[in-house]
This record gives structure tokens, sequence and C-alpha cells, in this order.
């Protein structure tokens, strides 16, 4: 069996800054305390609270005092930042900075007065972290977009800036423009003076996609390790997916099956931006005991 990790796996910067910054607080030996799970991994988190990250909701933020409190990647509305100064608590931030400067965009556009002002519409998961904080920018005003069916919501006698979620796929992006545009053709508007389209996806991880299914279809077998609750990995995955049937998704290398192996002879190991590299160098491990593979190669 021939086993391969493919080279882009593991967090993607906005998520290992996020740990690093935790991991150098808690060695610290303060108390932590994480505004939502900090990695959309299960396995990761439980390693931060063995170190003492105590992860918290937006209602035990309102109850605390006189601490300290990190804004995990995803990023926070600016309600949350109201909450803290009233409350005395100290923000560790940790934002991404790519996200961090996406909230500043959509945070002017929403100041713009006169001709300028137009309709934000934010393409994005329902109640997903970094959703919520790019909705918080726009003070109430700010249209979320999940499916192309959405787009109804959008008054097409006004103009519309359109922003995306950093870790949404690039062609979902496109088809949700193509809608749009659709909608402003059939009252004889001209799209391309009426939508401002801003390209907001990530690259570190829109540019993941194209690579991974290059690597997918090169394997008999894809084991993508990933936490179920992660867009990025389960957008990914589908992906995987698409181009080999014989994928599986798994959370940790306990769930890997010795059958999936059976009759063949390559197999390859990949992650969300969220899953980190001792995690699914775990998986690869696993593999070579169930395959016998670490032993064969050392012959």
């Amino acid at each position: 069996m021939r086993i391969e990790v493919e080279p882009r796996s593991g967090f993607c910067f906005g998520v290992e800054n996020a740990i690093s910054i935790a991991e150098q607080a808690l060695l610290r030996g303060e108390t932590v305390y994480s505004l939502g799970s900090i990695v959309h991994n299960e396995q990761e988190v439980e390693r931060l609270v063995r170190l003492g990250l105590v992860t918290i909701d937006h209602k035990r933020l309102r109850e605390l005092k006189n601490c300290r409190v990190l804004v995990r990647a995803h990023g926070e509305p600016p309600s949350t930042y109201i909450t803290a100064a009233e409350n005395n608590i100290e923000i560790i931030e940790a934002t991404c900075p790519i996200v961090k400067r996406l909230q500043e965009r959509i945070y002017k556009a929403g100041n713009e007065t006169g001709e300028k002002m137009s309709q934000i519409v934010i393409f994005g998961k329902q109640g997903h972290a970094e959703v919520i904080g790019l909705l918080g920018q726009t003070r109430g005003k700010g249209i979320l977009v999940s499916e192309t069916t959405d787009i109804d919501v959008i008054d097409f006698n006004k103009p519309v800036t359109l922003y995306s979620q950093t870790t949404s796929s690039r062609e979902k992006y496109h088809e949700i423009y193509l809608a749009i545009a659709r909608g402003y053709k059939k009252l004889g508007k001209d799209p391309d003076t009426m939508i401002r389209l801003h390209k907001t996806i990530c690259g570190q991880v829109a540019d993941r996609e194209p690579a991974l299914l290059k690597f997918a279809d090169s394997h008999d077998v894809i084991i993508f390790v990933s936490g179920k609750e992660s867009s990025n990995g389960n957008m990914l995955f589908e992906a995987c997916r698409s181009v080999n049937s014989e994928s599986y998704m798994i959370s940790a290398p306990a769930e890997i099956e010795g059958k999936w192996f059976e009759g063949k002879e390559s197999v390859g190991i990949s992650g969300a931006t969220s899953t980190p590299k001792w995690l699914i160098n775990d998986a690869r491990k696993r593999i070579e005991e169930i395959t016998d593979a670490g032993d064969r190669a050392n012959r």
C-alpha cells in the first residue's frame, strides 16, 4: 500500500495564528476563555482544553467580568467588543487578518451615503461564526445569501455590493453572482453598473481545491480528516468525492476501517484548513497499522 499525505493539508495561516496565540497565553498559566470553539476540529479542541482553554458562548460572555477572552479566527461582530468593554474583559485578538480586513471593508461600505450607497449582500453559510461577524459590520442592514434561491430578497431597483465568506467555494460564489446579474437583466438594467463584486475568498483556501482534485484522482482511496462542523472541511471533502467515490471523511483515526483498503494499491490522506498536522500524521500511522504498509516500507 502506497500512502501519501497531501502537501497542502493542515492549518491555514488564520487558524495556525489563533492556536499559537492561545497556546502562548495558556503557557503563561493564565485562564483563557475562547468565545466559541477555537477551531472546528474536536481533537484539537480537546488538546487545548487539556492545556486549560475554556470554551464559552455569548451568554456566558455577558456574565463574565475582569478576565481575558480570546476572539477566534472567525472574528466577531462589534456587539461582542461592546460587551467586553462594559464587563472589563480584555480581548485576546486572534481574528484571521484576512477576515479582519473584510470586516473593515464591509463596515466602510455600510457607512456610504448618497449615490455610493448600495445593498450589502454577503454570500455565506447561515449561522456560521464568520458570517455572523461580517453581518454585524452592517448594523443590521446586510443581506445574507446562501443559495441562488435566496436572491429574491434583493431589491433589483437598487445597486448591490457583493462579498463572500472567506472560506466559500469560488464556483458557488460565481453562481450567486450570475443569478443576481440575471435579476438585473430581467429589469433591463446593466449588471456591470449595478453590482460591485468583491473577491473576498481566501486564496489559501480556494487554491487548495484544484490541487486537491488532482490529488484525489491519483489515488485509489482518499482519507479526509476533518471536524464534522468544518464548512471548509465539508466543501473540500465533497470536492474529493466528486472525482473519487472511494473518499471517506473521518474526525479521528479510530474511525478508519480496514475494508476500505482491500484490493487497493494507494491511499491519499488530506484534511481541512482546521485540521492539525499531528492528527493527519496519526491517521497515517493508523493506516500503516491496518495495512502493514509501515513494516513493508522498512524491509
